[in-house]
């Protein structure tokens, strides 16, 4: 029988003050480029990565939906801070969607002991679609690893990398997990994207790296599944808290602000009602990110509670959650994008003082949304609409020609 969750409650007063404590720096972490390492190691501390871990190996038993309203907080006091962990909340619902029941003990042990896992999924360059030119070579009783990867989101903060390879002698990928302190990993603070600055997103190298038999995995990658939508709601969740921190700073601007326009509309900013129905607008834009975020969440939750009843999961639920996510991310991404730069019309010049950091809101929202393209999931449903194309899983990118 399912082991019963910890109420959200209960959950809210456990994190929202570390969410606090976190979101007091948000905005001097961005302008000095100051990597998270006291966030993480809060959260850490707190066990918000053993969300997911049942109660009997040592987590905290919440739900998809639980988590991923957590997320969505987390993700309003520091955008950063639910991309670093992407990763690691997507490798734990691996083991409960694609490994073997076997194998997963030792790793969720790990996780409800603090240790964070971090990702190397993807390389630079014209390499074959789905194909990886990081290789695992049998050593023995063992194996070597070696490689290059790049946008390695949150292995800087990491215990242990889930690495994609090709193995010798295996037509298929498998998913290596390694420790980040292993001889041989260099990981290297090189991101230089404009927004999400402090999530690690840059090169892990891999020489000549020891792995053994149990620290290798595999998993079909070439059927339905639940784990591109939840890493993709990852993201949404993500943009999500964004549009509540724009409306959480735009409504704080506007509480403190005296001075008005001539030609302006009241009598403090406060009081006029187009910076009034500004500041509506994004507010609303908020509450539509993350009752759609919502929305999926409840579907992976179904998807979940199936499985731990032992209970096949319906082809047709994994498409229309794939679908729901595709949905999401059409419906959110413009959107949040839309409120991050109207909430400068709240203010004149001074909202764009520095020290506030506002932009990095448009900035942080613009590099989400420019994941897994939001032109390629419109096109996907709208394929679905009008001729029942299913949803394609485990999208990958490189040259056709390779």
């Amino acid at each position: 029988m399912p082991e019963l969750n910890p109420s959200q409650a209960d959950l809210f007063a456990r994190f929202r003050p570390i969410f606090a404590q976190i979101a007091e720096r948000a905005a001097q972490r961005e302008q000095e480029r100051e990597l998270a390492f006291d966030a993480v190691a809060l959260l850490r501390e707190a066990g918000f990565g053993a969300l997911r871990v049942p109660v009997a190996l040592g987590g905290l038993g919440a739900s998809v939906e639980q988590l991923f309203a957590l997320l969505i907080e987390l993700g309003e006091a520091d955008s950063n801070l639910p991309q670093i962990l992407r990763a690691h909340f997507g490798f734990v619902e691996r083991l409960y969607a694609e490994i073997a029941p076997e194998l997963r003990e030792r790793w969720l042990r790990l996780v409800a002991q603090g240790a964070i896992f971090g990702n190397a999924t993807t390389e630079l360059g014209n390499g074959a679609p789905g194909k990886h030119k990081t290789t695992l070579s049998p050593d023995g009783e063992g194996w070597r690893l070696d490689g290059e990867k790049f946008y390695s989101t949150g292995t800087l903060y990491a215990d242990w990398i889930a690495v994609s390879a090709s193995r010798e002698g295996s037509a298929d990928p498998v998913y290596v997990l390694v420790p980040a302190d292993a001889p041989g990993i260099d990981r290297i603070d090189d991101w230089r994207g404009f927004g999400q600055r402090l999530t690690g997103s840059g090169t892990t190298r891999f020489r000549d790296v020891a792995v053994s038999g149990e620290q290798v995995l595999s998993f079909p990658r070439n059927e339905p599944t639940s784990i591109t939508a939840y890493f993709q709601l990852v993201h949404l969740a993500t943009l999500a808290g964004i549009a509540r921190a724009i409306e959480r700073d735009a409504a704080a601007f506007v509480r403190a602000r005296k001075r008005v326009y001539s030609h302006g509309s009241g009598r403090t900013p406060a009081e006029d009602p187009l910076v009034q129905q500004v500041v509506g607008q994004l507010a609303s834009t908020a509450f539509v990110a993350a009752a759609a975020v919502a929305a999926v969440a409840q579907g992976l939750g179904e998807i979940d509670r199936l499985r731990q009843r032992g209970q096949a999961v319906p082809v047709g639920l994994l498409d229309d959650v794939e679908l729901r996510t595709a949905k999401a991310q059409v419906g959110i991404a413009d959107q949040v994008l839309a409120a991050a730069t109207r909430l400068f019309d709240i203010g004149g010049a001074s909202a764009l003082d520095e020290d506030r950091r506002l932009d990095r809101h448009w900035r942080n929202a613009r590099t989400l949304a420019s994941h897994n393209p939001t032109l390629y999931k419109g096109r996907a449903v709208g394929d679905h609409v009008i001729n029942g194309t299913a949803p394609t899983y485990y999208w990958s990118v490189g040259a056709k020609a390779a």
